[in-house]
């Protein structure tokens, strides 16, 4: 047993040492920067927001239609306020079928489907527009919530937090669900989702100010499994058949067999 303790651990010594040199070089996007925007004559106004007021807003219309709805009302009935058209006459009903996930669907949280469609609206620039959109996103893939605590509670109950590691409803639900014991349909999850809904609603209104006082800084939240990941999957890698930004690791688990061998293949991949 000892002869073959020995034999194992020095054949796992020198595969390892083998996987590492043929590993191929992570591309890391890491380094916070910061992201202007120019904002052209023909884009929508925007005028400075205060988060705590628009995360009381968006506890408040949460009833009317849920998260996405609440996201994106809590924020345009301010702007409407503030500047008046075109964000009086802006058809914010719409928004209703973001519930669940997309009509109750499970898959892209609404209040990040809100989230988006206000950055969008608001930020004509593409490539600024994208990098904010997915800024939040990370951001709640990794933070701990709900975190927001309503000034009037409707429901008696203080959700514990989190860590989602998914944009996804249904993924973060279980999650939350296995944390504290709670059913899916339950008043507790309810009430996590609404004040959820409440923290993601600040931490875009936060966004929105920074962008538009040319003091926001990007990738303070960066995923290095994803850019572990796409060293090889995506675009630029050899095997190039992914193409994501988001966590992998809430859908995908590693295999030991991918651990081992997968950077020998690589590397004699043609390319």
């Amino acid at each position: 047993m000892t002869i073959a303790a020995g034999v194992i651990a020095g054949g796992g010594a020198g595969l390892l040492t083998l996987t590492n040199a043929f590993k191929p070089e992570i591309m890391f996007d890491n380094e916070p920067h910061k992201l202007q925007h120019n904002q052209g004559e023909d884009d929508w106004k925007y005028s400075h927001l205060d988060p705590a007021v628009i995360a009381e807003l968006a506890y408040k219309y949460y009833t009317e239609g849920s998260c996405m709805y609440a996201t994106v009302k809590s924020i345009i009935s301010q702007l409407a306020e503030k500047i008046g058209e075109p964000f009086k006459s802006f058809p914010i009903h719409l928004f209703k079928y973001g519930h669940g996930g997309v009509g109750g669907y499970g898959s892209i949280c609404g209040a990040l489907n809100g989230s988006a469609a206000l950055i969008g609206l608001l930020v004509s620039d593409s490539s600024v527009r994208d990098k904010m959109i997915s800024d939040v996103f990370q951001w709640y893939e990794k933070e701990p919530l709900p975190k927001f605590q309503p000034q009037s509670s409707s429901y008696d109950y203080i959700p514990v937090q989190s860590i989602s590691q998914s944009i996804l409803c249904h993924a973060a639900n279980t999650n939350w669900c296995k944390v504290s014991g709670f059913k899916v349909n339950s008043n507790e999850r309810k009430e996590r989702c609404r004040r959820m809904t409440s923290d993601v609603v600040i931490k875009v209104t936060e966004s929105l100010n920074e962008i538009y006082t040319d003091t926001y800084i990007t990738n303070v939240y960066p995923n290095e499994t994803v850019n572990s990941c796409t060293t090889c999957h995506g675009s630029t890698g050899k095997v190039n058949n992914t193409a994501t930004k988001m966590s992998c690791n809430s859908c995908h688990t590693e295999s030991a067999g991918h651990r081992v061998f997968s950077d020998i293949h690589y590397k004699l991949m043609k390319e």
